[in-house]
């Protein structure tokens, strides 16, 4: 009885603890609505900061752009200095967390045996399905809408000056069989050093799967090495992250300041417009119908919650850059690491919805303002190679303007005097481009969540007292681990 009685007082402090938890969380919630948004505006590096700093940044350029009639060449220099620092440091984190992240990936894919067969295949197949789909739809929307809409430009627009012919003639040089071959040169590198200090991010990754695979853990002394590099790099991020808002300003100032908006003409209206709308078609119906038929989730919302990771991609053009933010958001809702350490750095490589987008709607403008029509047959061209192109775009130079020279060659388009007005805007088509394709990291890393159901191997121990994935982030590991150890035995 006395025993009863010892056991009934020791367990009333954990039970007091627990409701106090509750009670905690209970506040929490009923703060008021302009109490969390004060909240997240003190917060450094949250979403509402950098959202802040990107808007600002766009009103002062354009008010800039609006007034003055010709501003210094060395003023959008010197302000992008910042934003270079920052964006050079955020860059230089990439190379060892997609090592790290993937050895460890792999690791644990190892011990899952069929699941990790599974989460290769699903992983690989949703990208190259969500890219097929937007090539479609965008050259779909071209045909249909935006060609109709662009004129044919006389011939002064046509003329290429000296310095833009020899830039021409050498991107020409690209062939479609060259595409092919770099994809797959792309795979293997030839020196691994020699990719590392090249970010040849698609051979460093590779090299990083082989050496997951060969790595005898957990005991391994190299494993936790990585384990050591992959804490250090966390922690630089940390600290690079609550920078952002100052760096995505002043990248975003000193780019709008270049922005001639008197130059912008109907052509180039219909080239920037018909590009982002195809993006946000994508963006807010295609991958949204997608989502919620494999994981019954608000899509919407999802996406709204990982807005630090693409708003600074699209402050910073480079899903690359973005990628330390990109999985520490995948993390904040709740996918298993697993998932998130393969799924999101492969994404950063190969799923390039937003590029996909594009390519179709710039080699019709191409076409269409030399008054040249183009056929189905050419429109499959275009698809095919888009598609191969959009994969093929991280390990080439000039990325996306290399290859659309190589597409418009394929279908014997003439690159005229428009192609410098696509060179001139292409940094601001890009940021939407670096938007989208992060913002189909973010549903891809959840969508296979729901398709392999991989769990943490912590999460899995722990699956009868988890809580829901809406309010997984208002109970720390010690308050779940506490309800665990109070639980009476069976």
């Amino acid at each position: 009885m006395e025993k009863e009685r010892s056991d009934t007082l020791e367990a009333q402090p954990t039970n007091i603890s627990s409701e106090s938890s509750d009670q905690d969380t209970t506040t929490k919630v009923r703060q008021k609505w302009y109490q969390n948004l004060y909240g997240e505006l003190k917060t450094p590096g949250s979403a509402l900061q950098i959202v802040l700093a990107a808007a600002v940044a766009i009103a002062i350029g354009m008010a800039v752009t609006a007034n003055v009639d010709e501003i210094p060449e060395a003023a959008p220099i010197l302000l992008e200095i910042p934003g270079m620092l920052w964006l050079r440091a955020l860059r230089a984190t990439v190379l060892p967390l997609i090592v790290t992240a993937i050895i460890l990936a792999v690791q644990t894919l190892k011990e899952m045996a069929k699941d990790g067969a599974k989460l290769a295949r699903w992983t690989v197949g949703y990208y190259v399905l969500t890219t097929i789909l937007a090539v479609v739809h965008s050259m779909i929307l071209v045909d249909l809408v935006w060609r109709r809409l662009m004129v044919e430009v006389g011939s002064d627009s046509l003329a290429v000056d000296g310095d833009d012919q020899d830039l021409i003639e050498e991107r020409a040089a690209v062939k479609p069989h060259n595409i092919v071959v770099q994809v797959f040169q792309s795979f293997i590198p030839s020196n691994i050093f020699a990719a590392l200090a090249e970010d040849s991010l698609l051979a460093v990754l590779v090299t990083a799967v082989v050496a997951g695979c060969l790595i005898k853990g957990p005991d391994s002394s190299l494993l936790r090495g990585v384990k050591e590099v992959e804490r250090i790099i966390t922690i630089v991020i940390t600290f690079l992250i609550k920078l952002a808002p100052i760096g995505v300003f002043f990248l975003i100032l000193a780019n709008i300041m270049t922005l001639e908006l008197a130059d912008i003409g109907r052509n180039l209206g219909v080239l920037i417009g018909g590009s982002i709308t195809g993006m946000f078609i994508h963006l807010f119906i295609i991958l949204p119908i997608i989502f919620f038929a494999f994981t019954r989730m608000n899509p919407y919302s999802y996406w709204l919650k990982g807005s630090p990771a693409w708003v600074t991609a699209w402050g910073t053009a480079s899903s690359a850059a973005t990628l330390p933010v990109t999985i520490r958001v995948v993390r904040a809702r709740g996918v298993p690491e697993t998932i998130n350490k393969f799924s999101v750095p492969l994404g950063c490589l190969i799923n390039m919805d937003g590029t996909a987008i594009y390519f179709p709607m710039v080699v019709v403008f191409l076409a269409e303002t030399q008054g040249i029509s183009l056929n189905a047959g050419e429109y499959v061209i275009i698809v095919l190679l888009s598609t191969l192109s959009s994969i093929a775009t991280t390990p080439i130079p000039s990325s996306s303007l290399v290859l659309t020279v190589m597409i418009a060659g394929a279908i014997n388009v003439p690159i005229t005097g428009m192609y410098a007005v696509v060179v001139a805007i292409d940094w601001f088509i890009d940021r939407f481009r670096t938007a989208t394709n992060v913002s189909g990291d973010l549903f891809a890393a959840r969508i296979l969540q729901t398709v392999t159901g991989i769990k943490d191997k912590e999460a899995a121990d722990m699956e009868p007292h988890t809580v829901s994935d809406d309010h997984s982030n208002n109970y720390s590991n010690e308050a779940i681990e506490e309800r665990r150890l109070s639980r009476p035995p069976a």
